[in-house]
């Protein structure tokens, strides 16, 4: 399926589906980080192993506050200014924070941390208000290949196999810098 209604893109993510939508910089594969099954597709879809875990993307703050609270204050408040005070064009950043119980393991991999981002990318922002939460979102390519850029080139990589939330890319030209929240490391420059 292919649409451009948020409402429908959703529906799929709660119904167990992965969807394939346009992020900051390159199109991603998304699901209900909480359910297992979804998640595992994913996987085999990208040829990609459990190991590596995934990133987490929320519309707001408040979706993933409970993450922060293992921070100091001034981690705390770089993290939050990192995603709203950032222009259109700027790169997006990711953060690696302390996982809660609550995250499921398949989601942080071998890893005791969760890569986390909340977007500005509208179409982004608005799926995750329509799902009530954030959602699983790593780059829409078979494990060694370029991530897709277009609807065109995601659907090349995985044609019929799962749905399409059809959208613009943000004007970011490069997949998110990975920072790990409280050592400070740059994970990916």
């Amino acid at each position: 399926m292919i649409t451009t209604s948020v409402a429908e893109a959703a529906d799929c993510l709660k119904k167990g589906q992965v969807l394939a939508y346009p992020t900051e910089a390159v199109w991603g594969l998304g699901c209900d980080p909480f359910n297992e099954q979804a998640f595992h597709e994913i996987l085999r879809l990208k040829q990609r192993p459990i190991e590596k875990g995934v990133i987490l993307l929320a519309a707001h703050v408040s979706q993933v506050e409970h993450l922060l609270t293992g921070l100091s204050e001034e981690m705390r408040e770089q993290v939050i200014a990192s995603w709203s005070d950032r222009a259109p064009n700027e790169r997006a950043t990711t953060w690696l924070l302390p996982a809660g119980d609550d995250i499921p393991r398949w989601i942080k991999g071998n890893h005791p941390k969760v890569a986390v981002r909340v977007t500005t990318h509208s179409l982004c922002v608005a799926l995750c208000h329509a799902f009530n939460g954030f959602i699983v979102s790593t780059s829409a390519n078979p494990a060694g290949l370029e991530p897709a850029r277009s609807l065109q080139e995601a659907s090349q990589y995985f044609a019929a196999e799962l749905n399409y939330l059809n959208g613009d890319l943000g004007l970011s030209q490069e997949p998110s810098k990975i920072i790990d929240a409280e050592t400070g490391k740059i994970i990916r420059a």
